[in-house]
């Protein structure tokens, strides 16, 4: 996937870094049956946590600020948009135990999953998606590594 990142919030984030990861996610993906996600776009989005709030407020009917959403795209050569909530990935990260890159790392792979049309809404669908969800980000995390 060509990434590209947009940080609307006052966190410090590396583009560099999100790319790398998003690109190594791109071919493991393809070797799981998720060909040709290399020619095609997706947008990641930083937000501050009231951007955030508001949008989950508006889409999800939650009020708080979430770790990510994502939204699909109509347009053919786009698989879509995540935006993501940095204050609220560090948060999680001492819940998780993960480093912040870690937990950022494994929620790119979250969102990017959700886009291919896994859900965790259901117990089996949790289960899969979650199965696959580690099994990519203990990939990536050895490839690409969390500096």
């Amino acid at each position: 996937m060509k990434t590209m990142v947009l940080n609307q919030s006052r966190d410090r984030v590396s583009p560099k870094w999100v790319s790398k990861w998003m690109a190594a996610l791109t071919l493991a993906l393809a070797k799981r049956k998720h060909k040709g996600l290399n020619r095609k776009e997706i947008v990641v989005v930083f937000v501050n946590s009231g951007e955030m709030k508001r949008m989950n407020r508006m889409y999800r009917g939650k009020d708080y600020a979430t770790d990510i959403l994502s939204f699909e795209s109509a347009e053919e050569q786009t698989i879509g948009e995540l935006v993501l909530c940095l204050p609220t990935i560090r948060s999680q990260s001492r819940r998780t135990g993960l480093s912040e890159r870690g937990e950022l790392g494994y929620m790119l792979v979250h969102g990017v999953l959700h886009l291919l049309g896994y859900d965790h809404a259901d117990r089996q669908g949790e289960e899969k998606m979650f199965a696959l969800q580690d099994e990519l980000y203990g990939l990536l995390e050895k490839r690409v590594g969390l500096r």
